[in-house]
């Protein structure tokens, strides 16, 4: 069966291969009722969200939920780690979870998915994409990594068992990433993709490749990615782990 949804404004879509809708409906369900609570609480379009109350001030730290806690914690890591250059403030000191929030609420999604007994599914998230097993066997799931120069035309494709991909650019929203560090718009690089395990993992660490520029791919390899596919703004492409040897998870 395939499911499709908006959320966050954007198209959702879930490929479990052999279900029938009735057998699977019910854990469909709770996985985007997931996605739709965290859209619930960390949209920076609602004024009422959680993420924005607290933002204006309105919400103390001790009064924060554990999920905003966590994805707080999460920010607070990959800042630390990659030297300031993730950041969820954006240059005029407002709050932007959204570097973490969609691969955060996907990977629950998921894991709301793997914890009802499914062991073979892909879950879209806008381009983003979690996979579980193989939609047949002998064959993993193929995952497309786009030219950000040409829609029509593909740059890799990956097959993913059991990983995530995640890639983050300039192509569709324009200058929407900064590096924290300078709080000036990422421009090194105009693409950067992002296998690893799961899709918490791959979402902020290709958020993080592209404020950090070119460093950020051999830096993405010692902080939890398996592969990274990323495109400079003369059209080059760099690779590093397992993108460089060709294998895929």
């Amino acid at each position: 069966m395939r499911h499709q949804e908006t959320v966050m404004g954007i198209p959702m879509s879930l490929d479990v291969p052999g279900a029938r809708r009735d057998h699977v409906w019910g854990l469909v369900s709770d996985a985007f009722e997931v996605l739709h609570a965290a859209n619930r609480r960390f949209s920076r379009f609602d004024a009422s969200s959680e993420v924005s109350r607290y933002g204006r001030g309105e919400i103390v730290p001790w009064e924060m939920s554990d999920d905003l806690r966590e994805v707080l914690a999460v920010a607070e890591r990959a800042s630390a780690d990659s030297g300031g250059a993730f950041s969820v403030r954006r240059p005029d000191g407002s709050l932007d979870t959204d570097g973490v929030v969609k691969g955060w609420a996907a990977q629950r999604a998921v894991d709301v998915l793997r914890a009802g007994g499914l062991t073979r599914f892909c879950l879209n998230a806008g381009g983003d994409v979690a996979a579980a097993g193989e939609p047949e066997p002998g064959r993993g799931w193929n995952v497309g990594v786009r030219d950000p120069a040409d829609a029509q035309r593909m740059l890799a494709i990956l097959e993913v068992r059991d990983g995530a991909v995640a890639t983050s650019g300039l192509y569709e929203r324009g200058h929407h990433v900064w590096d924290g560090r300078t709080g000036e718009p990422a421009s090194g690089l105009v693409s950067a993709t992002v296998v690893a395990a799961d899709l918490m993992t791959a979402d902020v660490l290709a958020t993080t490749v592209l404020a950090l520029g070119p460093e950020g791919v051999d830096w993405a390899r010692d902080h939890g990615a398996v592969a990274v596919i990323a495109v400079l703004p003369d059209g080059r492409v760099t690779t590093g782990g397992a993108a460089r040897e060709g294998a895929f998870v």
